[in-house]
């Protein structure tokens, strides 16, 4: 199986919570193919706050994160015991670097370009890699209609289709360092590739390998 992985920046707070993530995916990295995208997580936050106070555009402020997901995508990667050295800047390079026979190699990638969260990231990749999961990785259990966080009324979904991700989505502010689950743009590359999409919580790191053989309490995502 070929599974892209989009991890939240919540893995990111501490050297045995990366450790810990790091474990799991170097397990499944031995029966799968395995991508993984990093999120810029609180830290990123921070900084995305403080260049707002500071005058900053929202297109500096993508920057900003965008620098802080690669710093992530580094610390995971020295985490893990089979992983390309550096993390990846672009799709091609991922693809090219795979098709060498290191299908069990682990490949990590943060941001790209301004506009879009990691998710989004990851959902490119995922379609350009004709990867057969795109498995969501973040601090809730799935796909609200509201944020559970801020309304405990929020309805979960267990499974939704591309185009009910979508409208969802929409509804959500796209702004650098988001906190939204799926941005629109991922929901729109998930829907036009129909991409089979997991999202659940992270908490238990173990819940990754569960997911990818389809096991998982969150949200299904395809027609």
């Amino acid at each position: 199986m070929k599974a892209v992985i989009s991890l939240g920046g919540i893995f990111f707070s501490d050297a045995e919570t990366i450790k810990n993530v790091a474990a799991m995916l170097d397990e499944l990295a031995k029966s799968c193919n395995l991508y993984v995208v990093t999120g810029g997580g609180e830290r990123a936050r921070e900084y995305i706050s403080i260049a707002r106070e500071l005058g900053a555009n929202e297109a500096l402020c993508d920057y900003m994160g965008i620098a802080l997901t690669r710093i992530n995508a580094k610390l995971l990667i020295s985490a893990l015991t089979n992983a390309y050295p550096e993390p990846f800047l672009d799709y091609k390079e991922v693809a090219v670097a795979k098709t060498k026979g290191d299908e069990e190699r682990i490949a990590v990638m943060g941001g790209v370009s301004p506009g879009y969260t990691t998710d989004a990231v990851a959902a490119i990749l995922a379609e350009f890699v004709n990867a057969d999961l795109l498995l969501d990785v973040t601090s809730v259990d799935g796909v609200y209609d509201a944020d559970p966080r801020i309304d405990p009324s929020a309805k979960k979904y267990d499974k939704l289709t591309p185009k009910e991700l979508v409208a969802l989505t929409m509804k959500g502010d796209l702004k650098a360092g988001s906190r939204i689950v799926i941005d629109p743009v991922a929901a729109k590359i998930i829907e036009r590739s129909g991409m089979k999409t997991i999202v659940i919580n992270g908490s238990d790191p173990r819940g990754i390998i569960d997911a990818v053989h389809g096991k998982h309490q969150g949200t299904e995502i395809s027609e």
